[in-house]
């Protein structure tokens, strides 16, 4: 199977897949757009319709109506095969007390219970790194917890004008199930491009903070139920150091929320950037797909944004819900079009030619 493949998704007709789809902000619709004209195009290829219902939420929803979900909207996305989300968010709106509205991490994420976020970190063929290293070198997985950790505290935190707290609180049943799923994506995957071996790595503060020695206990004690597997340990400062010196000894790391967030970002950036990185959010009766980047309102509607992590996205997507065929197709032609030329990105991260024309490269390489 795919090194890149997520869990199977739910059954669905044999030439059909049902979508929901949020548009989202900024640059989403138009990531979306493209997105969906690749996906539409590669289903058709296999005699496969798309049934896609799309789903309002987001910043600009929250200013039409105080709430970033429409009433029902969380049974709605359930009740697809798949979600595929665009990026959200606009830094004008805010709630009463100075906060970003309109963002819908917390929501879906709680919500949809998708307490696995997954994010692919591949330096793609024709695709330049900062770093030294070259395609092949920089292929791995960070699975970060979705439902806990730090970010659990978001709203919840105290405040006054002297302090300010927030909690990081750890479950046992969450870590069990976010390790455990990342044991099962190593059984998927070929190793690292190092030497092979299938290898989970706890990202980790152990040494400092008991809710992280929490973590690692409980990893450990899932690692003995994949004896096949290598279970590592890193503390969360060199992990940062490594990924970017030594990303070929990496295969599929494993952290809390917070640690997630950011040592992806940090991954994505050895990479190509942000706009080359897709991830899923999956949970046990829903799941939906999305870049891990913003919605960049400064740039939206000028056909400047780079809408291959949308893209990717769909791929990763279109596996979970049991089509690995039609995802590599997707997944090859966007390699095509980089490898050929027909695709570049500039140091601004943003795509030479623009949004659509990065859009119709790969397009036209899906046949091939």
């Amino acid at each position: 199977m795919d090194p890149r493949s997520a869990p199977p998704s739910l059954p669905f007709g044999p030439s059909s897949i049902r979508l929901a789809v949020i548009p989202g902000d900024g640059i989403g619709p138009e990531l979306v757009a493209s997105a969906i004209a690749i996906m539409t195009a590669a289903c058709e290829l296999d005699g496969v319709s798309l049934q896609l219902e799309e789903e309002q939420a987001g910043a600009a929803q929250y200013r039409k109506t105080g709430d970033a979900l429409l009433p029902g909207a969380l049974d709605r996305l359930r009740a697809a095969d798949g979600v595929l989300k665009g990026p959200v968010g606009l830094p004008e709106v805010r709630k009463p007390d100075g906060t970003e509205a309109g963002l819908l991490g917390g929501l879906l994420r709680i919500g949809l219970d998708t307490y696995a976020n997954m994010r692919p970190i591949r330096l793609l063929p024709g695709v330049d790194s900062p770093t030294r290293f070259r395609s092949g070198e920089i292929d791995y997985v960070i699975v970060r917890e979705n439902t806990e950790g730090l970010y659990l505290s978001r709203g919840a935190g105290v405040r006054n004008r002297h302090a300010a707290a927030d909690q990081l609180l750890v479950t046992r049943a969450g870590v069990e199930r976010i390790a455990r799923f990342a044991f099962e994506q190593a059984t998927l995957r070929s190793g690292a491009p190092l030497d092979g071996v299938r290898r989970v790595t706890c990202v980790d503060k152990s040494n400092v903070l008991r809710s992280y020695a929490f973590f690692r206990d409980v990893f450990d004690e899932v690692a003995t139920d994949y004896p096949e597997i290598e279970a590592d340990h890193l503390y969360a400062d060199a992990a940062a150091h490594a990924l970017v010196v030594d990303p070929a000894r990496f295969d599929v790391l494993v952290m809390e929320n917070f640690l997630g967030d950011i040592l992806s970002d940090l991954g994505a950036g050895t990479a190509g950037g942000l706009g080359m990185c897709p991830s899923g959010n999956i949970g046990a009766d829903a799941a939906y797909f999305e870049p891990i980047h913003g919605s960049a309102p400064s740039i939206a509607g000028q056909d400047r944004a780079n809408p291959v992590s949308q893209i990717l996205s769909a791929a990763l997507l279109l596996r979970h819900c049991g089509r690995p065929d039609i995802a590599r197709r997707i997944d090859a032609a966007v390699e095509r079009a980089f490898v050929e030329g027909a695709v570049a990105i500039q140091p601004s991260g943003g795509p030479v030619g623009g949004t659509e024309a990065t859009t119709r490269a790969i397009l036209e390489r899906l046949t091939d």
